[in-house]
């Protein structure tokens, strides 16, 4: 196994390197995703519009539902496969934007999902707008070689285009809905009609052609719907879909409590996650209640959460009141620009400490990624670039956390890096460096998320691969840094290995030794 970014800062991606073979699989010209473009802010609007406005997706949704059911879609939305009782799958978190980072994954995941029986997409398929005409080059040509069945959940940016192009893909070819009435003018629905994004006429044309490249019978996935549940072997793995604005409408809640009953162990994989960033966010359900509830019953033997919408990895082994341990995990690394991790304050929540926790990328490798980011764009390369001992260090100072990598002897931490960290977002203290920050979390994401979409590694990508047994459940985090080293023997970043008990309580196992902190 070659040394991930926990043993060497090679490891990490750094430091001369040969670059992979992945653009060899990428379309002569691509397209760069700019979110500073005021035209494709304005074709993103509707998340915006569902939050002023009121959120349509759970009634949209609902009418997709019904229309897969008249075309005789399964009534309980139970996908059941004939895998053996030993199985592997893969995941792949928001991975749709089409440029280098995403294709870099593609050689270590089909190095290490060799003999996985299917893959799941978890959320945002597409970027920016899920257009059907997108799925040519940002789906159907980095997976053609991928020799199994892809199943997705929607993430927000599936949902900007009204979830057509996904319905179409991954729903047996879903017709288009029926228009519906137009609202009551003056109302808050009818204003937000009239702003709301819709498909371009002609989407779509080349969706065809696109898929012939994994139309063989073994490669076809159909799902019943958005969300779903598969029985495969020992477990059930329950999809759902949060929409717009990360809730559950009613109908759906329904289904996920009726679904999630039974004997099977089950793994739930949403597009948004329950814990990230230090906080639990615990996903409310239309009508009382929320999804962490229902995962945290007892009686129905969920064993981890994974969830997508956030661009890194982390996990959070949550112990419950009843003694289980639950695994909740972020993967969302598969292909869209880097969420930083070094703004992930100490942890300390449901009982999760910073020892117990971890992510990827490093927070150190994080700061060092932006801070070199930033130097480039703004060209104050002498005083914002960190090298990534400098910025291993100086984040272990001001987070007081026991680092992943130790940094080199003689790294030394400096008035300039603790400047640079602390315009970087990275710890809490006050002063001058809290006030006054460069945006690169929340604000990053809404409007700067170009900024941190990088084109040449180390790109810190990252996919999982679960391996499924009666005896337990192993779950392994695999980086792509886009360097040949990583491409042809894919770094285990992190490895969990959960217990499957016959009949009682299921518990989570420590990490082999080996696997740090972050």
């Amino acid at each position: 196994m070659s040394d991930s970014s926990r043993d060497t800062a090679a490891g990490a991606g750094w430091g001369a390197a040969d670059r992979g073979t992945y653009r060899r699989l990428m379309p002569g010209r691509v397209e760069k995703i700019s979110w500073l473009d005021p035209r494709l802010l304005w074709a993103a609007r509707n998340g915006v519009l569902a939050s002023w406005f009121g959120d349509p997706t759970g009634r949209i949704r609902s009418r997709w539902v019904a229309q897969r059911a008249a075309a005789g879609a399964p009534a309980d939305k139970v996908i059941r496969r004939d895998d053996p009782d030993r199985f592997s799958f893969m995941v792949i978190g928001d991975p749709g934007e089409g440029g280098e980072p995403q294709y870099a994954v593609v050689p270590g995941l089909l190095t290490a999902g060799e003999g996985s029986a299917f893959a799941v997409v978890a959320s945002d398929v597409i970027y920016p707008v899920g257009s059907a005409d997108d799925y040519d080059t940002k789906f159907f040509r980095p997976y053609r070689d991928y020799p199994a069945p892809i199943y997705a959940i929607p993430g927000n940016h599936d949902w900007y285009e009204g979830l057509g192009a996904f319905m179409r893909v991954f729903c047996d070819d879903a017709p288009p809905l029926p228009a519906e009435p137009r609202p009551r003018p003056l109302t808050r629905a009818w204003l937000r009609s009239l702003l709301w994004h819709r498909p371009r006429p002609g989407d779509g044309e080349r969706l065809s052609e696109a898929r012939g490249v994994r139309s063989a019978p073994v490669l076809r996935a159909v799902q019943p719907g958005p969300y779903w549940a598969i029985d495969a072997g020992p477990v059930r793995i329950v999809g759902i879909d949060t929409g717009l604005l990360g809730t559950l409408d009613a109908e759906q809640g329904a289904w996920l409590r009726e679904v999630s009953r039974g004997p099977r162990h089950k793994i739930l994989i949403t597009g948004s996650p329950l814990y990230v960033d230090g906080e639990h966010h615990p996903c409310p359900v239309e009508g009382g209640g929320t999804v962490d509830d229902i995962v945290r019953a007892p009686e129905h033997r969920y064993v981890a959460v994974i969830g997508g919408d956030i661009h890194n990895y982390q996990r959070y082994p949550v112990r419950l009141p009843d003694g289980r341990t639950l695994q909740y995990v972020v993967s969302g690394g598969g292909g869209a620009f880097t969420h930083a991790t070094h703004t992930i304050p100490r942890v300390d929540v449901a009982g999760v400490a910073e020892d117990d926790f971890r992510c990827y990328p490093l927070r150190g490798d994080s700061l060092a990624f932006y801070s070199r980011l930033y130097a480039r764009r703004l060209r104050l390369r002498r005083f914002l670039a960190l090298s990534e001992d400098e910025a291993t260090a100086v984040v272990e100072e001001r987070l007081g956390i026991r680092p992943g990598r130790a940094p080199a002897p003689g790294a030394r931490v400096t008035r300039r890096t603790r400047l640079v960290a602390g315009l970087l977002g990275t710890g809490r203290r006050p002063g001058r460096a809290r006030r006054f920050r460069l945006p690169v979390r929340k604000m990053y994401a809404q409007l700067f998320s170009p900024g941190s979409a990088t084109y040449s590694p180390p790109f810190f990508k990252s996919f999982l691969r679960v391996d499924v047994s009666p005896e337990s459940v192993r779950l392994r985090c695999y980086a792509a840094t886009g360097n040949r080293a990583q491409e042809v023997d894919p770094p285990v970043e992190d490895e969990v290995v959960i217990a499957l008990a016959g009949s009682g309580p299921t518990v989570g196992e420590e990490p082999p030794p080996g696997i740090r902190a972050a």
